[in-house]
């Protein structure tokens, strides 16, 4: 494996792939420390990223908070776990309450659902944690409580977050206390939320379901007419699932069934399978073709099928059988852009952090408050943002994502995971960002598992994006003269400097060579880092 990656291919970048026995890629230099941490002090690779992630909820608030949903895998060294610690919609919310809307809310309390991330945290830490949980919290109890530096690009999202969500229930009294957007480089303390995270370690959880908490949720639901009650959190459960996967590259890649999108990544790998793909160079306007087209084949398939796992018309492991999947990529015309519509499968449904240890456990790991802050609601006295997934519902009658009462929405987060031939980890990895993720997941392993670029040349690769139709956007750092070969193919083409636009999403991956070393590496475009010893 240490021969798979070639070191000599590179793209612009201020990073460096690191290696180490144990790592640790987030997106936040003070999280992966957090996690990095709990390596040193003898923990694991799960106590790492439950350390990680616990701090992501203090340090880079616009992205993810303690009323966040997650997503998880794990290799215990022998075989691969994977959770869902999305919640559901409250038991009030139904077809009719929104009925007189032409889409589901993205603010306030009308888009709020159970948060499920302090789930995944005592899950994770429950099954395979072996640090207390109230260890694993102390470094984001020291940021909240201490404060922290507000990193660069944290800044900037804050200030479009206080811009957008000030009127919302709780949210400037948290986030913009003195008036305004803390500014990069300030200091930000959050006391409230240290001492609901304090609650949370000491009861595993249960203050945030059953307890204090809780009641103090509810209690602001019903102040502003919501729908979410003291049921709703005590019935939320996190899932232990099994992944999806498909055969690739010599290798398999690995992401969660729905509720989430990570089907699509494996729909587009299986079509590009069948597409004469590694016969193009990465970058070249052939490559760079198919794997739009079959992207957009998989999009297409996703908005019409995915939803609630128990609302999906039939499995989705059906939208991976082979002989769909070669069927799809006979639609993909080598010469020409499509513009797709769904298929007829036989019928017989952010922040990311990646975290490895010595003794071969690896997590890759996504939790979000979905749109930025979320829905910018903030409970009074708690620092908890609420997520707004309830807007990853649909209205369309009978459609399965339908909003419905007790039922998850379609998540846009994934975290993913790749084994080698021999079923041995290869690669725990992720690509934060709303619709960009099943895109990034494919381009990565395209890139590092198809044509053997190392992690951090993967990540610092230009990026494209499928929009709707035949519209793509790609960042400026693609070749001019593959802009305009893809132009000619029929491709409608937009530039977009990756940043401003804050949209071609965040990545890390911990790839794994045949040595037990890793090679982390973190995204170029935001504020990651990527820690080894």
């Amino acid at each position: 494996m240490s021969g798979m990656s070639d070191f000599n291919v590179g793209y612009p970048s201020y990073r460096v792939p690191m290696m180490g026995r144990n790592a640790v890629a987030a997106s936040q230099p003070l999280a992966a420390q957090a996690g990095l941490r709990m390596l040193q002090a003898g923990g694991n690779a799960v106590d790492a990223a439950v350390a990680c992630a616990m701090a992501l909820t203090v340090v880079e608030p616009t992205g993810n908070g303690i009323g966040s949903d997650a997503f998880a895998i794990v290799w215990d060294g022998k075989q691969l776990h994977a959770l869902n610690a999305t919640g559901r919609a409250p038991a009030g919310w139904s077809p009719a309450r929104f009925a007189h809307l032409s889409a589901m809310p993205q603010l306030g309390w009308e888009a709020v659902t159970v948060p499920g991330a302090v789930s995944s945290w005592v899950a994770l830490a429950q099954r395979f944690g072996t640090l207390p949980l109230t260890t694993l919290a102390q470094p984001a109890i020291e940021y909240a409580r201490q404060g922290f530096p507000v990193s660069p690009l944290i800044g900037r999202l804050w200030q479009k977050g206080v811009d957008k969500l000030n009127d919302q229930p709780g949210f400037s009294a948290c986030f913009a206390p003195l008036g305004r957007a803390p500014r990069i480089g300030d200091i930000f303390r959050n006391p409230d939320q240290a001492d609901t995270l304090e609650k949370i370690a000491a009861t595993h959880g249960e203050a945030f379901y059953r307890g204090e908490l809780a009641e103090r949720i509810a209690a602001f639901a019903r102040e502003h007419g919501a729908a979410l009650t003291l049921d709703d959190l005590r019935n939320h459960r996190a899932d232990w699932v099994e992944t999806l996967s498909v055969p690739f590259a010599g290798g398999s890649v690995h992401e969660l069934p729905p509720n989430g999108q990570g089907i699509a990544t494996l729909i587009a790998l299986g079509i590009l399978r069948h597409s004469g793909i590694e016969r193009y160079a990465p970058d070249s306007a052939p490559w760079l073709h198919l794997s739009i087209e079959a992207m957009k084949l998989a999009l297409a398939d996703l908005e019409r099928y995915i939803a609630d796992p128990d609302h999906l018309a039939f499995p989705a492991q059906r939208l991976l059988d082979d002989d769909y999947l070669r069927q799809r990529a006979a639609l993909i015309d080598p010469q020409q852009a499509g513009d797709f519509v769904f298929g007829k499968p036989n019928q017989s449904g952010t922040v990311y952090l990646s975290t490895a240890d010595a003794n071969g456990m690896m997590v890759s790991f996504i939790q979000s408050n979905y749109m930025g802050f979320g829905s910018g609601v903030v409970v009074p006295g708690t620092g908890i943002s609420l997520q707004n997934r309830g807007a990853g519902f649909v209205l369309e009658e009978g459609h399965p994502n339908q909003v419905a009462g007790g039922k998850r929405p379609f998540h846009t987060i994934i975290p993913a995971f790749a084994l080698d031939g021999s079923g041995q980890p290869l690669m725990s990895f992720g690509v934060m960002g709303g619709p960009m993720q099943a895109q990034g997941h494919l381009q990565m392993a395209l890139r590092i598992m198809l044509h053997r670029q190392n992690p951090q040349a993967a990540i610092d690769a230009p990026r494209w994006r499928v929009e709707s139709g035949r519209q793509v956007v790609v960042e400026a750092t693609l070749d001019r003269n593959t802009l305009a070969a893809l132009r000619a193919l029929g491709h409608d083409v937009t530039v977009e400097d990756p940043l401003q636009s804050y949209s071609f999403g965040g990545a890390q991956a911990i790839l794994r060579d045949d040595q037990g070393i890793y090679i982390a590496a973190t995204e170029s475009r935001k504020d990651g880092q990527a820690l080894v010893f």
